[in-house]
């Protein structure tokens, strides 16, 4: 009992150093991370019209959400989740009794590298993959072993990492690989994960737009090197992220490869006494972590040519370019190895020298990774800081909803720097903050580079505004444009009426557009994945609830 309430108490630790600037008011946006005070619910949310479905079921839940809590709170909710899962995740996961070891793996999979790029590129989402990961190995252990209440607890740790394909595609190989063949469990928990996926597998299905990308991507979103080592060892230390803006400073160090071959050395000690102590589970996780590992390497490598070919050609294949989001198994399995490496060091230097020595070894372990990473406390040194959405947002919504109709967002660049945002990127709010369907660019610029995005009707207007034509040609009721730098020349909204002049936004309308919106395809069935979606999630509470509150942990490892 003590022992556990002092991993509860590290993993609380860790996540108030991380989230610390959470603490103030306001909204934490940073490139994909916009949450908003209401997100809307319709049917951009659930089956999006031109946008392949990147991001579903991810906004439909948080709209869910957000009709009973503000966004505010359900950001700070899924932030905190991610690093106190994560940290006592793998603590719970670790093959040992002895909490330091624990406390070892903790920090070494709550304080990473990835956490702090992923984090700072605002895939929040994705890294609620990341922090379930642990629990979904210890409920698929469970699930073979036939303890009590493993399978509902199997679909609770793999439900989150479901709000987007990425996250859903990890749980279900992951847990394809940890169960054995042949048996009815295995086929019952595959089919409850196939069904939590489905939102968004139907609404691809469904969307006009194809599943092919541009395979300029594949380069552009390659595994890139941090310093002088190159790609390669940067993803060993569970770096390596595409966007060198979000890349925290430390990671230049002309020290981190050196530490990180340190990393790796202990980690390969702990790992055959991984493999002892897990017989069922820890070969089973080395495959995993080989294939992430592989496959985030992917696209730096002599695979980027088949690999584009595939992003073409392959429906879905788009979501292999950026592959080092595929490193989540593998950080995992790291951490898992050199805490048992740590504490299998400690013992020898505990016999060799005295008991303390051996403590010290464990101590220096565990703050490794802080001493790697400094500039993850305290929000990435502030980087994560919250600010307040201007009252021009909710002035424009009002006057949307009250007519709806489609949004054109201009300047017509899908991430932007705004001033209320302290200069930082941001994905544009106007999707999730306006009641109605938003023509955003969905290209993304990546140095000189400009990687085509797959709305074909973003597409169209793109062509249209380039050849200098009014905007009021687009066919959309509504023109929203951002003021503060590259605004529309004159002619570009030449037949529209201004209706709305603020600080920070300008709403114009089309006269001449007509009011309806085009409806997107399969909407029906889309809707009926999201509800068999959630009443699987549903199941899975009543069912421990009915088997009592024994059975929402599991036993812990030994």
């Amino acid at each position: 009992m003590r022992g556990g309430l002092v991993l509860h108490g590290v993993a609380g630790a860790v996540t108030a150093v991380v989230l610390a600037p959470l603490a103030l008011p306001g909204y934490v946006l940073r490139y994909d991370m916009t949450f908003v005070p209401r997100q809307p619910l319709n049917w951009e949310m659930i089956a999006p019209a031109g946008a392949l479905p990147r991001a579903v079921p991810m906004d439909a839940v948080v709209s869910l959400l957000s009709l009973a809590v503000p966004g505010w709170l359900v950001q700070r909710i899924a932030l905190v989740a991610i690093v106190y899962l994560a940290a006592l995740g793998a603590a719970r996961l670790l093959p040992t009794e002895r909490p330091a070891p624990r406390i070892v793996a903790a920090l070494a999979y709550a304080w990473t590298p990835f956490l702090a790029e992923r984090l700072l590129i605002g895939q929040w989402a994705l890294l609620l993959a990341y922090g379930c990961l642990p629990w979904l190995v210890i409920a698929a252990r469970d699930l073979r072993d036939s303890r009590r209440g493993a399978l509902p607890r199997l679909v609770l740790a793999a439900a989150p990492a479901a709000l987007t394909p990425t996250g859903g595609l990890i749980a279900l190989v992951t847990v394809a690989v940890l169960l054995p063949i042949r048996r009815r469990v295995t086929a019952v928990a595959l089919a409850a994960l196939t069904v939590l996926n489905a939102p968004w597998l139907v609404a691809a299905l469904a969307n006009p737009a194809g599943g092919g990308s541009d395979p300029a991507g594949v380069a552009q979103f390659a595994a890139r090197a941090e310093n002088w080592a190159g790609a390669w060892v940067a993803l060993a230390g569970t770096g390596g992220i595409w966007n060198g803006q979000t890349v925290p400073a430390s990671r230049a160090s002309v020290l981190v490869p050196l530490v990180t071959l340190l990393v790796l050395v202990v980690a390969a000690t702990g790992l055959p006494v991984l493999r002892r102590r897990m017989p069922d589970a820890a070969g089973r996780l080395f495959v995993l972590a080989a294939g992430g590992f592989l496959l985030a390497g992917a696209g730096a490598s002599p695979l980027a040519g088949p690999l584009e070919w595939a992003v073409v050609h392959v429906p879905g294949a788009g979501l292999l370019r950026d592959g080092q989001k595929f490193l989540i198994p593998y950080a995992l399995v790291l951490a898992l190895g050199f805490a048992l490496g740590a504490e299998r060091a400690a013992a020898w230097t505990a016999r060799r020298f005295e008991a303390s020595a051996g403590r010290v070894v464990l101590a220096g372990a565990a703050l490794l990774p802080v001493v790697l990473l400094p500039d993850l406390a305290f929000g990435a040194m502030g980087e994560l800081r919250p600010v307040r959405y201007p009252a021009d947002f909710d002035v424009v919504a009002a006057r949307v909803a009250g007519a709806p109709g489609e949004v054109l967002s201009l300047p017509f660049e899908g991430y932007q720097r705004y001033a209320w945002a302290n200069g930082v990127v941001i994905r544009d709010p106007a999707p999730r903050y306006l009641d109605a369907p938003v023509i955003m660019n969905d290209a993304l610029r990546v140095g000189a580079v400009t990687v085509a995005g797959e709305n074909p009707r973003a597409a169209a207007v793109a062509e249209l505004l380039a050849a200098g034509r009014p905007a009021a040609e687009a066919g959309t009721r509504w023109v929203l444009v951002r003021r503060g730098g590259g605004e529309p020349a004159a002619p570009t909204l030449t037949g529209l009426r201004l209706v709305y002049d603020g600080p920070h936004l300008q709403l114009w309308e089309n006269p001449a557009a007509a009011s309806s919106v085009a409806e997107g395809s399969g909407r029906t069935l889309a809707l009926g994945a999201h509800i068999s979606a959630g009443l699987v999630v549903l199941g899975a509470v009543i069912a421990l609830l009915l088997l009592g509150s024994r059975s929402w942990y599991g036993p812990r490892t030994h």
